[in-house]
């Protein structure tokens, strides 16, 4: 097949981009409405004869806005779930018609009520609904427009690269430590050694995957015994690990769709500031609970102020790592995700916290 053929082919093959908002998202729901009732607004301070007069407008509007404008990212909400089934011209041109056509739906749904009636009058007139529906068109398409925008102006490119940089540093240093403590197991316990090639081979394949690509938490979580199997040998009896699940079952986590590398970076800065510096056992929590739609990863490592070596003063290199997991959880779900670190009673912990979301099941 001709290479021009083969390039068709693979284009066609793959999803379209999505760029109608996802009304689901808290950050999506929250600039969508203040863009809008901050635009009415300034409308009718424009229009208005005094500022009690705007505000009196403004809060009779709201029983019109505010319900076209939950309805319309209910339906966007819906419609972004199945957008790569669409063409963007589709998906651009239907963030117009939804506003439209909810906004002429809710005005026909309450022009039964007498103080609607006697508040909105000026609907009921030649050309009111009509204009209506094409003042909600053009806030549809600005937003979105402004949405697929911010996509672009932040796009992963910028944070892939930091990570690209930092593993450049990093990564080469976790390499020749993993390849030694093999060397030193080839002899006394080959088979032992051949596992942690295996182990390491895996976790290099992972490293060098898009750092957009998502994979599930089950995977992840296996990513990382695979990870902290290799330390094992380095570290011996010093890296003590404990798994915990509170309210998560197994097929959340073979299902929950998470980032590719969130978690073994996290743990592997826990390792190298919580268990190289100490003498003595160091023990690693990592606990995973599910609540509310929510999947929250809490990881706990011991954290010595005094050391000079706590995560809490962590080189510029490290806080990049932490930042840039801050912002991919953000590029992913906005406000709706969270990365904090506290330090507490010697401990020093990092929290996760981001929407359950289905990995779709693969049929075998």
């Amino acid at each position: 097949m001709p290479n021009d053929q083969i390039a068709d082919t693979a284009q066609a093959q793959q999803p379209n981009t999505v760029v109608i908002p996802d009304g689901c998202n808290l950050g999506v729901v929250f600039r969508a409405l203040i863009a809008v009732n901050l635009a009415v607004m300034v409308a009718l301070l424009l229009h208005s004869d005094s500022v009690m007069a705007a505000l009196n407008s403004f809060v009779e509007s709201a029983m019109l806005i505010e319900p076209a404008c939950f309805l319309s990212l209910s339906i966007l909400c819906g419609l972004h779930r199945l957008a790569d089934r669409f063409s963007l011209f589709m998906q651009r041109v239907s963030c117009w018609f939804v506003p439209a056509l909810v906004t002429i739906a809710v005005i026909r749904l309450l022009s039964g009520f007498d103080w609607f009636l006697s508040g909105f009058s000026h609907l009921s007139a030649t050309g009111g609904i009509p204009l209506a529906a094409f003042v909600a068109a053009l806030f549809g398409g600005a937003l979105q427009h402004y949405f697929e925008l911010r996509a672009k102006a932040f796009s992963p490119v910028l944070v892939e690269a930091r990570l690209q940089a930092l593993q450049a540093r990093i990564r080469p240093h976790f390499l020749f430590n993993s390849l030694n403590a093999v060397l030193s197991l080839i002899r006394t316990e080959p088979r032992r050694a051949e596992a942690a090639l295996e182990d390491l081979a895996d976790l290099i394949r992972v490293l060098m995957r898009d750092g957009r690509a998502m994979t599930t938490l089950e995977k992840e979580i296996r990513l990382c015994r695979q990870y902290l199997s290799i330390e094992k040998i380095r570290l011996g009896e010093r890296l003590k690990v404990q798994w915990e699940r509170a309210g998560i079952s197994d097929e959340v986590i073979f299902r929950a769709q998470i980032p590719t590398l969130l978690l073994q970076p996290l743990i592997e800065n826990a390792v190298h500031y919580g268990v190289e510096p100490s003498s003595e056992p160091a023990l690693i929590r990592i606990q995973l609970s599910h609540s509310l739609e929510r999947i929250e990863i809490i990881i706990t490592n011991p954290y010595n102020p005094y050391s000079g070596k706590g995560v809490a003063a962590l080189p510029e290199g490290n806080q990049m790592a932490l930042e840039n997991i801050r912002e991919r959880l953000s590029l992913l779900y906005d406000v709706e995700a969270q990365l904090t670190t506290t330090t507490k009673l010697g401990q020093f912990e990092v929290r996760a916290s981001f929407p359950y979301v289905k990995a779709a099941l693969v049929k075998q």
